[in-house]
């Protein structure tokens, strides 16, 4: 793949809030947990539901870090969620867990930042992005969390709050009703509602082809790592009809770059640059990018003022970046 051209950096507003700031406007508002007595490590320790969670930082070598001084947002599994976790993943105790995939796995349930955030903190911002501290598949990344208050808190789609803002001396623990896997780039889809027409693109509408599997692919096993162009349900709804299979799978390759995970830093500005999509047409991005957008992309089929409107919604798979319009590839090739 030719080398990308770099977008500026950009994260949605939900995510500058949730990691870097609190999400208050009165810098004189108390710190709800000053007057909480614990760590997080010892609040988990005194209760019988999380001695599974404190096992397994045991066993991850996790214990110091959320014993140490930080402003932590911990989303705390249950004894039962990790119960069903294992068995789903037909391990038969916590012991039969690599460490290293343990370890990145209980780090995806952690978010640091300058203070921790409240239900009321995820509730005021309603839906969106946050950083954990898993790593990502670049070197100084974070694997990404999403979060929906909709109805209740729930992240990534599934696992919810049973049990909010339980303050510790260095943060905040909220207790949720199962465990968090690494997300694939499908898990972003099917939990981020802009991505409704998209999930069902890739699922019911092209059955034969089976494109949601392929994209959740492990990263390193090919074609895996993806860069993936989601568009949001408004850039499917530009589209006189949803084409048939036969079409619609080509679109849906167009929109994804295989066997690299490209990110906004990672891209060099001013200019224009060709990407191969898996589909095999080459999509072009440059910048400026239009009013509204962070950089333009031209598709296969030559269409111009396609933007991408957000970057770096990093999954253990692949990153998304997602764009205002459907990209169309050459159809005639």
């Amino acid at each position: 793949m030719k080398k990308f051209l770099k977008l500026k950096s950009f994260l949605l507003l939900t995510v500058l809030c949730s990691i870097f700031v609190s999400c208050s406007d009165d810098d004189n508002d108390p710190d709800p947990n000053m007057d909480a007595t614990n760590t997080i490590v010892e609040l988990a320790q005194a209760s019988n539901d999380l001695s599974t969670l404190v096992a397994a930082l045991d066993r991850a070598d996790l214990v110091s870090t959320l014993a140490g001084d930080g402003n932590f947002t911990v989303l705390a599994p249950t004894n039962a969620a990790f119960d069903a976790f294992l068995a789903d993943k037909g391990f038969a105790t916590l012991e039969d867990v690599p460490t290293e995939v343990l370890e990145q796995i209980l780090l995806g349930h952690v978010i640091a930042g300058n203070a921790p955030l409240t239900a009321g903190d995820l509730t005021a911002l309603g839906a969106g992005y946050a950083n954990t501290a898993a790593a990502g598949i670049a070197d100084g990344t974070n694997i990404s969390l999403y979060f929906d208050t909709s109805s209740g808190v729930t992240f990534n789609g599934g696992p919810s709050v049973s049990s909010a803002d339980n303050f510790a001396t260095n943060g905040v623990v909220h207790i949720i009703d199962a465990v968090i896997d690494i997300p694939t780039v499908v898990t972003f889809v099917q939990a981020d509602p802009r991505f409704e027409t998209l999930l069902s693109a890739l699922t019911e509408l092209t059955p034969d082809t089976d494109f949601a599997a392929t994209l959740s692919t492990a990263n390193g096993t090919a074609p895996a790592p993806f860069t993936v162009f989601a568009p949001t349900d408004e850039a499917f709804a530009k589209l006189d009809a949803i084409p048939a299979e036969d079409t619609l799978t080509p679109i849906l390759q167009h929109h994804v770059v295989a066997g690299a995970n490209v990110r906004s830093g990672d891209l060099t500005p001013d200019g224009t640059t060709n990407a191969t999509t898996l589909e095999g047409d080459d999509i072009a991005i440059s910048l400026p990018g239009i009013t509204g957008t962070i950089a333009n992309v031209v598709d296969g089929a030559g269409n111009t003022g396609i933007g991408i409107v957000a970057v770096d919604i990093q999954a253990g798979n692949g990153v998304i970046h997602v764009l205002d319009t459907v990209l169309i590839p050459n159809l005639d090739n």
